[in-house]
């Protein structure tokens, strides 16, 4: 039992995941489920009461059972109690300011990674204001190489997302085209097939994998389709650069997408088998979004955003080369607009980096959401202060496939120039090379003889 007064009024809550779902800000899906505070007060009183609550409680006190779920086994059995040393005499509160501290640079936070559960990571961005979240993530550093290198300090990438809505291959190759003129897709070229059909999904990776081999282009593909049918495409030879799926943060989400940590293990091995990095071996792409364990009744009562933390240790176990957070694409039910959503948004971010993951973000929303494009200019601004991975880069911002909203070409290029950043350091290169950017790293437009142009003309 935990408890805390406020105005006189003493505020009880029966257990851990109850305390954190009262002291999660407001949002739709915690709502829906049952678990939000009642009124300001409580979630103060929640707030307040977590604050005081020491680390160690995280350790003892679980939000799913270890004995049935195996998520909860992977964290506590991957906890190394060594790296937690240094703060394991902290409460909630007292990691926020050791978080925040001046002397506590990229090299400690990297130190006590190993030690931090993502209960914790959950817990203290509970308690954190946006400018809070912003600032710790932005000194998070965390680098991860394939083809290219992913995640150095002063630079963004974006995930090239050419879908169609018919995996019609000649209109995708012409996004694919397009982004890369306008410097996009150093992240990875990633589509979203419009059915999950072996034949279909391994023409797309020959596709995308020709067009790079073509162009000589430093990055790596691959078509997100389920973890089964990339394994599929393996065994038909199909160059499969990156190994992605949709995971959740209990045994039961990951079960409604059809995986669990073996299958994932299986996947990653086969990715480590063909050997197709230069100069890593970061495969691994993970997909996670705020409510997906509450729309598969997989959530045991636990809020929405400490469960997302939890797909992050899932994440971690498998050294990904990116992590994407698909913040407001799960739609109204689950964040119902774009305040919440921005709030989310930045919340993954930071518990992913915090966490020792390389994530991206996708600053989206669905046409049925109180937001707009308003909303995720401002989110999209605060992750790039906050030294976001990557985003997307879809044409227009409109993808045409999953009939969602999210970010352009253009914006990724906003971005840069806005905060000087640059690209990953070889797709820079390959940019300068090809004269897509000038000395200043500004975009250039290419001459009508330029080879990308004539591909595709």
């Amino acid at each position: 039992m935990y408890r805390h007064t406020v105005r006189q009024q003493v505020y009880q809550f029966a257990d851990l995941k109850t305390l954190l779902a009262r002291a999660s800000p407001l949002r739709s899906g915690d709502q829906l489920a049952g678990l939000a505070a009642h009124s300001a007060l409580e979630r103060a009183a929640a707030q307040m009461a977590l604050a005081e609550l020491p680390l160690r409680t995280f350790l003892q006190d679980l939000v799913v059972p270890y004995e049935t779920d195996e998520v909860t086994r992977l964290i506590v059995d991957q906890h190394q109690a060594a790296a937690f040393a240094p703060i394991a005499h902290l409460t909630v509160g007292g990691l926020r300011d050791w978080l925040l501290d001046y002397a506590t640079t990229p090299e400690r936070l990297a130190q006590v990674r190993p030690g931090l559960t993502p209960e914790m990571a959950a817990a203290v961005a509970k308690i954190m204001r946006l400018q809070d979240l912003v600032a710790v993530a932005a000194k998070c550093q965390v680098v991860t190489r394939f083809r290219n290198t992913i995640g150095l300090p002063g630079r963004l990438a974006t995930r090239l997302q050419p879908n169609h809505p018919t995996d019609d291959f000649k209109g995708i190759a012409a996004s694919v085209l397009d982004g890369l003129l306008y410097a996009n897709g150093d992240a990875v070229i990633g589509i979203n097939p419009a059915t999950d059909n072996v034949p279909t999904v391994v023409g797309l990776l020959h596709l995308t994998n020709n067009l790079r081999e073509r162009f000589a282009v430093p990055t790596q593909t691959c078509v997100l389709c389920h973890l089964t049918t990339t394994l599929r495409a393996f065994e038909q030879g199909a160059p499969v650069d990156l190994v992605f799926q949709s995971i959740g943060g209990t045994e039961a989400t990951n079960a409604s997408f059809g995986v669990n940590l073996a299958l994932l293990a299986e996947g990653y091995a086969a990715g480590l088998a063909l050997g197709r990095g230069t100069v890593g071996q970061n495969l691994m792409y993970f997909e996670t979004g705020q409510g997906s364990s509450l729309s598969a009744q997989a959530h045991h009562g636990v809020d929405q955003q400490t469960l997302e933390a939890r797909a992050y240790g899932v994440a971690r176990h498998f050294n990904p080369l990116l992590v994407n957070s698909v913040v407001g694409f799960i739609g109204p039910e689950y964040l119902f607009n774009g305040k919440q959503i921005i709030r989310a948004g930045l919340e993954d971010h930071f518990c992913g980096k915090l966490l020792g993951l390389p994530m991206g973000v996708d600053v989206c929303y669905t046409n049925h959401a109180e937001a707009d494009q308003d909303d995720m200019d401002t989110l999209l601004t605060l992750l790039g202060a906050a030294g976001c991975t990557y985003i997307m880069g879809v044409p227009g911002a409109d993808d045409v496939m999953l009939s969602y909203q999210s970010t352009s070409f253009h914006d990724a290029l906003y971005l840069r120039r806005l905060l000087g950043l640059r690209p990953a350091p070889e797709f820079e290169a390959w940019l300068l090379a090809q004269g897509l950017l000038d000395a200043e790293l500004r975009l250039q437009p290419a001459p009508a003889s330029h080879p990308l142009l004539a591909e595709a003309g």
